[in-house]
């Protein structure tokens, strides 16, 4: 059985994806900061049918990131779909006026070098098995800069670039790299961004592999 890899997995979203692959037998690799925290989730999950095992990584840190995919495609299998979302820190969001060169190496880190980092780990085994898919999830500012947001606004950017460009370069491999943009906040609820509604759109980008972004619900003018 292969294997998704959630990075940045949390009880919201992380978890109602967790559960949406874990039911079409996918097994689940939890990556988060916090080692008790994925651990707790992937026994929680286990209760229910999911056969998920957490592994403790800062995106900010390569080596660490790297390592704890590569442990998972060991003790789970095959990484044949990969979610990179973790939530930004809030001290990457300041006004633009206020953010100097250094304020903006850590949002890059967090947000180019870090999927950068998952995908080249990951890669190898998607090639193997002859398929794979990569999801990028981000906010509203990935598409829609806000000049109170600089730091994830020019981040994310730089992650959609990015994910646009494996979406064209892995395509003849069978590996397809797409994005979704949650504008706001994620809602228990809320008939488009609640966890288990945005789990399953996530679940038909991996099985449907059509356009490259799609949207929870319609961008603010």
């Amino acid at each position: 059985m292969t294997t998704i890899a959630i990075v940045g997995a949390g009880s919201g979203l992380g978890g109602a994806v967790a559960r949406r692959f874990g039911r079409e037998g996918f097994d689940v690799a939890l990556v988060s900061r916090t080692k008790a925290h994925v651990d707790a989730l992937a026994t929680e999950l286990g209760g229910e049918g999911v056969n998920a095992r957490g592994f403790a990584a800062d995106v900010r840190d390569p080596a660490a990131l790297s390592a704890a995919l590569d442990a998972a495609a060991t003790d789970l299998g095959t990484v044949e779909v990969l979610q990179y979302s973790p939530i930004p820190h809030r001290d990457f969001m300041k006004p633009v006026l206020e953010t100097a060169p250094a304020d903006i190496e850590a949002p890059l880190a967090f947000s180019v070098v870090g999927p950068m980092t998952a995908v080249r780990q990951v890669l190898p085994g998607m090639r193997t098995l002859g398929r794979g898919t990569v999801l990028f999830i981000n906010g509203g500012t990935a598409v829609q800069p806000h000049p109170d947001r600089a730091g994830t606004s020019i981040a994310f950017a730089g992650e959609s670039a990015y994910a646009q460009m494996l979406h064209d370069a892995l395509a003849h491999e069978n590996i397809h790299a797409t994005q979704l943009i949650i504008p706001g906040a994620i809602s228990p609820g809320h008939p488009r961004k609640d966890p288990a509604v945005l789990a399953d759109t996530l679940w038909g980008m991996h099985r449907d592999r059509a356009e490259f972004r799609r949207y929870a619900e319609p961008l603010e003018a």
